[in-house]
């Protein structure tokens, strides 16, 4: 892994441009066209945008015509349009008649899901369920200003769709991780949509994951064209008020592209870890879990932090030992490659403020005393504490969400949750008596303001006594 040094403070020297170097050997090898608008600016990819660590700015310029044209064609031809994609993208043939997962498909999923599976999916459920549960809100009335009634009403959202990705990987974890919340929040429909192979099979863990969940619906659909019947509605797929759940680039575009006509989640990029460790960190434990995200894809990054050099060098020669035998060997060198980073800082105020700069997906503090560090952490989207909160514990069995933001949105956005699926709206009931006690103020600020038919509103209802 690279290693550099960090010099000076990261937030008042913008010396955070040293972690990543400019991508444009990978930009260009993707084909995608790009802009500097700030020379030497440090850049790191998400799925549909770049997102830049320094105080410059880079301008994709990411070709949308494609997706815009999925989406114009399912939203005017509904299932038939889907059908193609589906056919030109996937190689299956999907009708009207087979695009909606049976129950005998979900029977037969069953049985091919080896039992012990089927319980640790059924024990995670209930943890993300017990999390979830804590998160929850309720409607409140307070009427302690005499004559009035105020108030939150909170309801969940009628209809969810959750996306569910088929390609290089299962992930039947994000199902549950997905659908949970809005489970919990009491959306009324669930629908899901996740690619099929080319013989109109969906993945069985992933099918058991979404009953195990509470799915009412699953359509086999994928790509630009699933969202954009999430978002529009077909004749077999119903329109939903929120589409969530990760995918490939095209799915982010799309989600990107039908914001206001349903909300979204988020639009989701690579993986990232981040590792904030002293010399006191176990090398092969922190080796061990840069490389359990490298191994998602090739634009995942891994970092490591450090104020030991000594650490820097085991840590690194660790990576090394374990690449040679994991499965994902080529994914990982490449990850690796692209956006792996061993961080040497002088001093641990410093190794914080770049975490905190850097905005990670996932953190782990593995120091003398993690949890005096939390404390000074700002920005991070899930924080693991100790060396035995490896992060695959909150892929997978913990009870947090493991939907976090992505590309420096921790700074201002949060994990999926129950909020994400509830609406509140205020409730305002006022008496004769306290509107009259008052009226003049508030018809004196629409005054202010020069609305008059506001003033008008409030006016009329005491019409008589100001005669």
């Amino acid at each position: 892994m690279k290693v550099v040094a960090i010099n000076g403070s990261p937030r008042k020297d913008g010396n955070c441009a040293q972690m990543l170097e400019v991508l444009g050997k990978v930009l260009e090898q993707e084909g995608i066209e790009f802009e500097v608008c700030q020379p030497g600016a440090k850049v790191h990819p998400c799925m549909a945008c770049y997102h830049c660590l320094d105080n410059g700015t880079l301008r994709c310029v990411q070709d949308d015509d494609g997706v815009n044209e999925i989406i114009a064609n399912v939203r005017s031809n509904g299932d038939q349009a889907v059908f193609d994609y589906t056919q030109k993208f996937d190689g299956a043939t999907v009708t009207a008649g087979n695009i909606e997962v049976t129950e005998d498909e979900i029977a037969e999923a069953y049985e091919l899901v080896d039992q012990k599976l089927l319980e640790v999916i059924r024990k995670a459920k209930e943890n993300i369920r017990v999390y979830h549960e804590k998160q929850k809100q309720y409607s409140w009335f307070d009427s302690s200003i005499p004559g009035t009634m105020l108030g939150q009403k909170v309801t969940p959202i009628a209809k969810a769709g959750v996306y569910v990705p088929g390609g290089k990987a299962v992930y039947p974890s994000s199902v549950l991780m997905n659908i949970m919340p809005a489970k919990v929040a009491g959306v009324e429909e669930i629908i899901m949509t996740t690619p099929c192979n080319k013989a109109g099979k969906v993945n069985p863990s992933t099918l058991v994951a979404a009953k195990e969940a509470g799915a009412d619906r699953v359509f086999k659909v994928g790509g630009a064209q699933a969202i954009a019947a999430l978002a529009f509605g077909t004749e077999s797929i119903p329109k939903v008020d929120k589409i969530v759940g990760p995918g490939n680039i095209y799915v982010a575009l799309a989600k990107k592209a039908v914001f206001g006509h349903v909300s979204i989640d988020s639009i989701a990029g690579p993986s990232e870890i981040l590792v904030l460790a002293d010399e006191t960190a176990n090398p092969r434990f922190v080796a061990a879990d840069l490389l359990s995200q490298a191994e998602h894809d090739e634009l995942a990054s891994a970092i490591l932090i450090t104020t030991s050099e000594k650490l820097a060098e085991e840590v690194s020669k660790e990576v090394d030992g374990f690449c040679e035998v994991l499965s994902r060997k080529a994914i990982i060198e490449k990850s690796l490659e692209n956006y792996g980073y061993i961080l040497i800082a002088p001093d641990l105020d410093t190794a914080i403020e770049t975490a905190n700069e850097i905005a990670s997906e996932h953190m782990e503090i593995v120091t003398a005393n993690p949890f005096e560090v939390m404390t000074k952490i700002r920005n991070a989207g899930a924080i693991f504490i100790g060396e035995y909160s490896s992060e695959p514990l909150g892929d997978y069995f913990a009870e947090p969400n493991h939907v976090l933001p992505t590309n420096g949105t921790a700074k201002f956005f949060s994990p999926l949750s129950v909020d994400d699926f509830i609406k509140k709206s205020s409730i305002i009931s006022y008496s004769r008596d306290a509107l009259h006690a008052v009226y003049k103020d508030i018809a004196q600020f629409a005054d202010c303001e020069q609305l008059t038919a506001h003033a008008n509103s409030i006016r009329v209802r005491f019409e008589d006594e100001d005669k």
